[in-house]
């Protein structure tokens, strides 16, 4: 089986680290070889977070260069934007459409880039764009957008609903169960 590369991006708190983990557990329960590097810029400040998730029959390196990428799962509309060029011809991009200002837009250094879901797709690129934020606050928390994201990942993967769900089983405390399991259906239905 040929590697497959996902990235996921987003700001530090987003939940990114647990999809990663979610995700690669997934994917060693159907015996693929994994792969996981997580890249932490100033996370603890709001800052670009990137795991890297690659897996296959055999992976021998955790990193993915530009032009690689099958997916990339963003947690943020400019964190998409800012790693497209790591997307490979024919990949796609699911993207939450927060707005999640950085410090040199906070501190009015720069202005938030407009019509970057626009800008995206004219540049030729596969966008799968969606206000997970609402979906996450439906389901109960704004803090579940990233398994609302995986549930809309989900609708382009291979394995079925109950696969994802019993590794969200294995991944979220049980307090949080039933909130996660409506974030997923909330995303993979959207």
């Amino acid at each position: 089986m040929e590697t497959k590369n996902m990235m996921i991006v987003g700001v530090g708190g987003q939940g990114t680290l647990l999809a990663s983990k979610l995700l690669g557990c997934l994917l060693l329960d159907k015996g693929y070889d994994v792969k996981v590097s997580e890249v932490h810029g100033m996370s603890q400040r709001g800052g670009s977070v990137v795991t890297y998730v690659r897996w296959g029959e055999r992976v021998c390196s955790p990193i993915i260069d530009k032009g690689q990428a099958d997916v990339i799962l963003s947690f943020e509309l400019l964190e998409a934007a800012r790693w497209t060029e790591y997307l490979k011809p024919g990949g796609r991009i699911i993207t939450n459409t927060q707005q999640i200002n950085p410090m040199p837009v906070i501190t009015g250094a720069a202005e938030y880039p407009q019509e970057l879901e626009r800008k995206i797709r004219d540049a030729g690129m596969d966008l799968d764009a969606l206000d997970a934020l609402s979906l996450a606050e439906e389901a109960g928390s704004s803090r579940a957008v990233n398994i609302v994201l995986l549930g809309r990942l989900s609708k382009w993967f291979g394995f079925s609903e109950e696969e994802w769900l019993e590794a969200i089983e294995r991944s979220v405390p049980p307090k949080f169960l039933e909130l996660n399991k409506k974030a997923f259906a909330l995303g993979r239905s959207a």
